[in-house]
């Protein structure tokens, strides 16, 4: 295991945004991942697990602290357990997200066609419980492997323990949950379909997502109860379109205000997808931070709706 010291982050972003870590490490294994924590404990340093580097804003300044990026990128498909039609798979938590999605439609395996062309690392997918068009990690997560930082132990733990939520789970509020690797349950499907499910989830990312550098979708959807859908619609009956769905996009907030090509610097709210910030090229963190406040207090203003980011900050 090799500690490098001084390391830029923004190579390791999708963002390309972000200063040096004090020290950064890449940790093949899971012993060398537990090295890697034990060495910031030493150093009385924080820690941050890198994964993909998406849906990440990390500060012009960098992180005080150890940044460790796990690649136990192995995966199995393992016998059918629950029934005939399901069958497992253990995959590490440093794997590339679109290699598991296209290892599952190879083995002829339903349930994650939906991340085709979502970026980042399976352990990043679980912790933030990634998810689009209706569907999420939770959904195929039968367990996790988890490191207690804490405790130096490891121990399984199962679905409903993992406390998912919209975009949420347990690994985010307790960070010394360092995930390891976890098994999901799977369909068996015929492949075509698999496929043909894929590439129209890819289609649509092609055509409303940007293609430019960017973290993803920089806000979560705004959640309604009836009591507060009813009493927004009355003031604002174009959200009356969005009854069905039980959340309202962020993307259709920030655009009613007028902001899509919004600039701040460097950085660009997408005229394609208003939920996402673009980097122009030479964009700073702190353009991002403005430009997120100032969506933030135009939607309030606006709609008296108050948006929670989904993107993750480091180093601020």
């Amino acid at each position: 295991m090799k500690i490098q010291r001084a390391v830029p982050l923004k190579k390791y972003t999708t963002f390309q945004i972000g200063g040096p870590a004090n020290y950064f490490c890449i940790a093949k294994t899971n012993n060398e991942l537990i090295g890697a924590l034990n060495f910031a404990k030493g150093k009385k340093l924080p820690f941050f697990i890198l994964g993909g580097g998406s849906n990440l804003l990390i500060s012009d300044a960098g992180f005080r602290g150890v940044v460790i990026k796990p690649l136990n990128t192995d995966y199995k498909i393992l016998a059918c357990r629950r029934g005939r039609q399901n069958t497992e798979m253990h995959i590490g938590a440093g794997a590339n997200l679109g290699r598991i999605v296209g290892a599952t439609a190879r083995a002829e395996l339903s349930g994650l066609e939906w991340a085709a062309g979502v970026p980042g690392t399976f352990g990043g997918a679980v912790r933030g419980n990634a998810g689009a068009f209706g569907k999420d990690m939770a959904q195929s997560i039968r367990s996790v492997d988890v490191y207690d930082s804490k405790a130096g132990k490891i121990f399984l733990l199962e679905n409903n323990g993992c406390k998912f939520g919209y975009r949420d789970s347990i690994f985010k509020s307790k960070r010394h949950l360092i995930i390891l690797s976890a098994n999901l349950i799977l369909k068996k499907a015929e492949k075509d379909k698999i496929l043909e499910k894929m590439k129209e989830y890819l289609n649509y990312r092609r055509e409303k997502h940007p293609q430019d550098s960017s973290a993803g979708s920089i806000f979560k959807n705004f959640p309604f109860s009836v009591y507060s859908f009813q009493k927004l619609t009355k003031k604002f009956p174009e959200l009356e379109q969005f009854q069905a769905r039980k959340d309202i996009p962020a993307a259709f907030l920030i655009a009613q205000c007028g902001l899509k090509g919004k600039k701040i610097g460097g950085a660009q709210i997408s005229e394609k997808h208003p939920n996402f910030i673009i980097n122009n090229g030479n964009a700073k963190a702190n353009d991002v931070v403005e430009l997120i406040n100032f969506a933030k207090k135009s939607v309030k203003a606006k709609f008296q709706i108050k948006l929670t980011e989904e993107i993750q900050f480091l180093g601020f």
